[in-house]
């Protein structure tokens, strides 16, 4: 009788324990954020001004982890696999969510389906910079040289943003260049600081500091309105290109199957970095906007987005031939 006893007490304290570790308040220890590109470049830019705020909010670390290659799909696909427990995100992007479905017939993912969607972060125009002492001034003499010799052009990797712009700019334009590769947009803008290439298509967000201390030239933005942080450089519309309009976006998943509670916390805490007025003029000062307040920045608004945007860029992709095995 004794014996029954003690088994039935080890088993109550045994369930109890269970129990309390089941209700434990997420996040228990310090969560990594996948960040598919290379450090220094815009994406990795965004994920350390909003990990930080996260962290604040959280009471964890959020680790920034730089896992690079393959246009991003490398991060995203360990991100994909990763368990389910709000303890992996990754911030991906149009190359990443997007592009990845035309670009890679063997993708071991499904932007749309392995993933669960956590909020819109941020999005940017991308903006047409060239080396300082190229001979051109304007968008029409981009044109204009790239129709009488094969211009350099840099880009972070096929189905980047980079990649993507330029592979729409080739396509408005009636214009081929000679694409250079790169695993991140910071190489990328080394060269063209050095001189290494001619042109690239950059987000605002990690281009400005060099347009406003003179290092590039910058030629035109892609999006409706000018960008902010560079608020002299006109857009592809004012410049005569019309239909050459891009805009980079970034945003946080987790893997798919992450209890919705714990999303819903994330989203909360990526909400809250949204107003504070600090990260605010961060993002400004970037050259970055933010989703408007309410349903723009629900987990949902960003699924329809992910599908949205497979379903613009996908056929151009494949209307260029571009496909990576």
């Amino acid at each position: 009788m004794h014996a029954v006893k003690l088994a039935a007490s080890v088993a109550v304290a045994l369930a109890a324990g269970i129990a309390s570790t089941q209700a434990q308040p997420y996040p228990q220890r310090p969560i990594s954020m996948i960040v598919p590109f290379a450090a220094g470049g815009p994406t990795d830019v965004l994920a350390r001004v909003l990990g930080q705020h996260m962290s604040q909010t959280l009471g964890q670390s959020i680790v920034v982890e730089d896992v690079t290659g393959a246009g991003g799909t490398i991060g995203s696909a360990r991100a994909a696999r990763a368990a389910p427990d709000g303890y992996t995100l990754v911030l991906g992007n149009i190359g990443t969510h997007a592009a990845s479905v035309g670009l890679y017939p063997k993708l071991s993912y499904d932007p749309r389906s392995d993933f669960e969607p956590i909020m819109l972060v941020a999005t940017t125009p991308m903006v047409l910079v060239t080396k300082k002492d190229l001979p051109v001034t304007t968008l029409s003499d981009v044109i204009a040289l790239a129709k009488r010799r094969q211009v350099i052009v840099g880009h972070a990797g096929t189905g980047s943003a980079s990649h993507l712009t330029t592979l729409l700019f080739e396509s408005v334009s009636k214009t081929r260049l000679q694409q250079v590769p790169y695993r991140g947009l910071s190489q990328a803008m080394n060269d063209l600081l050095a001189g290494q290439i001619e042109i690239m298509f950059d987000q605002v967000i990690s281009s400005s500091p060099h347009i406003l201390n003179g290092g590039v030239k910058p030629i035109a933005v892609t999006s409706p309105a000018r960008a902010k942080a560079i608020a002299n450089v006109p857009t592809t519309i004012e410049a005569g290109l019309p239909n050459m309009q891009a805009v980079a976006w970034t945003a946080l998943f987790a893997p798919k199957g992450t209890p919705k509670p714990i999303i819903e916390q994330l989203n909360a805490a990526v909400d809250k970095a949204m107003k504070d007025p600090a990260i605010a003029k961060r993002l400004d000062e970037l050259g970055a906007d933010r989703p408007a307040p309410g349903e723009e920045r629900s987990p949902q608004a960003l699924g329809k987005l992910v599908a949205a945007e497979v379903g613009k860029w996908v056929p151009l992709i494949r209307a260029a031939g571009v496909s990576i095995e």
